[in-house]
């Protein structure tokens, strides 16, 4: 088990939900900005890093009929599929490193407010986009720590991104068409500023 599982399967073998930054009791700003693509209930999506999100459950319920969701911890999915119960067979849910996920399906949209903020090295950074070109996703939800949010998250070191720095990451085959800033309230009442940006796959 490399450095990287072994982390984030202790995180959720020792932590609930209640203990972890992250925690949203709604997704909404996700939901919102999945919902204004104006997508078909049955496209392909895929939530990378969401393992013990609950957008999955929101998406469900909204009638969303083709979703995976991807995660390195194999912790955070058993507690996902067991709190869907008999909806979880719905779902298809991938075990892996986001950077060593090979897409074999194709997504309409690839939503991810967990994984890339993680990533600290250019090397990764690139490699991350080049996983994202060939799901060959055509809308992109990126959600992240901003500028003005935390330096660490889970002990962890992070990138933080303003919207332009987000935009510059994807330009080479996504238009930016939004990016806003929110902030996110934790389980500790305390509030960590994110920056979300919705993408466009460029027309060539």
């Amino acid at each position: 088990m490399n450095q990287n599982k072994q982390h984030w399967e202790k995180v959720f073998q020792t932590k609930t939900v209640e203990q972890v930054s992250w925690t949203e009791t709604y997704p909404q700003t996700s939901v919102d900005c999945i919902l204004r693509f104006g997508l078909k209930k049955s496209v392909p999506i895929i939530d990378v890093g969401g393992g013990d999100s609950l957008l999955v459950d929101a998406l469900l319920e909204l009638g969303f009929s083709n979703l995976s969701v991807l995660d390195i911890s194999a912790k955070a999915l058993e507690r996902a599929k067991e709190r869907l119960g008999p909806l979880a067979n719905k779902v298809e849910w991938i075990e892996s490193d986001v950077l060593d996920f090979n897409p074999t399906a194709k997504y309409s949209l690839w939503h991810d407010r967990a994984s890339f903020h993680f990533l600290t090295q250019k090397k990764h950074i690139i490699k991350y986009g080049s996983i994202v070109n060939q799901s060959n996703a055509q809308h992109l939800v990126i959600g992240t720590f901003s500028t003005s949010g935390p330096e660490k998250c889970s002990g962890l070191s992070i990138s933080q991104y303003d919207c332009n720095s987000l935009e510059h990451c994807f330009r080479d085959r996504y238009s930016q068409d939004e990016c806003i800033e929110v902030n996110h309230q934790t389980p500790f009442d305390t509030s960590q500023a994110f920056v979300f940006s919705r993408f466009s796959k460029k027309l060539i």
